[in-house]
């Protein structure tokens, strides 16, 4: 993983590229997988959103009152930082799941930070 100075323009154009990989065509659970390596490849990739927390962090104090969307927002961000602490589960699915958790995650993080509201997916 690079180091960071907090700086740097988060890509999320390759972020929901990525995250789109991972899950496969519309976000089906049975959608074909990555190859292993390549899966290993795509989580460390996913794992760079780290970089987009903060900006999600910050959001709910630009945001307007609306209380739903930044609750949203913080939770989302606060679960997010759990998902990378997280490890993939033993098993021949446990860096498949972990995988998916967290594309999905980032999709979460890049709707809120793109979009300033809550997502579809949330709440």
């Amino acid at each position: 993983m690079k180091q960071t100075t907090g700086t740097e323009p988060v890509d999320t154009t390759i972020m929901r590229e990525t995250a789109a990989r991972v899950l496969g065509p519309e976000s089906e659970t049975d959608a074909p997988l990555p190859a292993h390596e390549s899966l290993d490849i795509l989580i460390g990739q996913l794992r760079d959103l780290e970089l987009l927390i903060p900006e999600v962090e910050k959001m709910p104090i630009r945001m307007s009152k609306e209380g739903t969307a930044r609750y949203c927002a913080s939770a989302c961000a606060g679960g997010a930082r759990g998902k990378l602490t997280a490890r993939p589960g033993r098993g021949p699915d446990g860096e498949v799941g972990y995988g998916r958790r967290l594309a999905r995650v980032v999709q979460a993080l890049l709707d809120h930070s793109e979009n300033k509201a809550a997502p579809p997916s949330c709440g």
